[in-house]
């Protein structure tokens, strides 16, 4: 009988930001994603296709530990679903798309959105398209997290590659350890 993942690890933020592309780039099966073309104007001006319940990935950790990878939709209409797949979560990976036309209030956004969990949980900060845009740079968005007094580290990453989505989880990894 196959293992079933006894930790889960949630990515959610902006759309755009790269959850179900960090999700692919790091999950040992193919993906399980519920795409759809978009019907909000603002969502249609940046991608063709977008989540619309949740991606799904697993990963196994060094010591054979399955995890499960969860994406939430980034689309507002679907922030329910937020609370539904963070039951039972260890972490959250939220993911923010530097390109936006207002990173901070995404940012902002996805950590109001995702507080109750965050009492007791751990979160990492993902900035994505950092490559092309370097404003606001992570030394801004420390200081946005300073002022709600949120700990959260901030790194940015190429949500395409492996590396970057596996320094995000063990950065994850390791404020659990301290939890």
């Amino acid at each position: 009988m196959k293992q079933r993942p006894k930790f889960k690890f949630v990515f959610t933020g902006c759309v755009g930001a790269g959850k179900t592309t960090a999700i692919a780039a790091i999950s040992e099966i193919s993906p399980i994603s519920t795409e759809a073309r978009p019907t909000e104007e603002s969502v249609i001006k940046r991608k063709n296709s977008t989540t619309v319940a949740m991606d799904y990935g697993e990963l196994t950790l060094d010591d054979g530990k399955k995890v499960s990878l969860v994406g939430t939709p980034g689309q507002r209409r679907f922030d329910f679903m937020c609370s539904i797949l963070t039951k039972g979560a260890l972490g959250l990976v939220i993911l923010i798309d530097n390109t936006h036309q207002s990173p901070f209030d995404e940012l902002d956004y996805f950590l109001n959105l995702n507080a109750e969990f965050l009492q007791n949980r751990a979160a990492v900060i993902g900035v994505t398209h950092f490559d092309e845009c370097t404003h606001p740079t992570i030394d801004d968005y420390y200081r946005i997290l300073e002022q709600r007094g949120d700990p959260w580290p901030v790194i940015h990453v190429d949500a395409r590659n492996t590396e970057d989505v596996i320094i995000l989880l063990t950065t994850l990894l390791a404020i659990l350890e301290y939890l």
